[in-house]
């Protein structure tokens, strides 16, 4: 979106945690997998792809992380107070975050251009024309 302005700030819901975005996502994606619909407690989960040089954390994160799929680990970083999940990453990849964008103070920027694991995605939810999707993972 070109009326957003950079850096966005944003934070966990106690606060404990909090960061700057310093530029625009590569792409915000929607994922329909079982486990985002566990993370989100909803039809699925919203994540935008920054590179770990154009984000800035201050405060204590814990992290936790399973297999996925792929054989990759699927690692999040979350507050330890409130528990909100700030972002997730690939310990393989760490110049990639997968940003949590819902905890922007400006969430203009959540706009999906793609849908991912639709093949669990809720039968109920109605993906909008004109993105991209992917049965799995990409």
């Amino acid at each position: 979106m070109s009326d957003v302005e950079y850096p966005i700030k944003g934070a966990c819901q106690c606060g404990g945690v909090t960061y700057e975005l310093l530029a625009p996502p590569a792409m915000v994606v929607a994922c329909h997998c079982r486990e985002c619909q566990k993370l989100s407690t909803s039809a699925f989960s919203i994540t935008a792809m920054v590179d770990a040089d154009s984000i800035r954390f201050s405060g204590e994160m814990q992290e936790w992380s399973r297999p996925a799929e792929s054989g990759n680990i699927s690692a999040a970083k979350f507050c330890p107070c409130c528990g909100n999940r700030l972002y997730h990453f690939n310990p393989d990849e760490p110049e990639k975050i997968k940003l949590k964008p819902s905890t922007l103070s400006d969430t203009r920027i959540i706009n999906p251009t793609a849908h991912v694991w639709v093949s669990e995605k809720q039968d109920w939810y109605q993906i909008p024309e004109g993105v991209k999707v992917f049965e799995k993972q990409p």
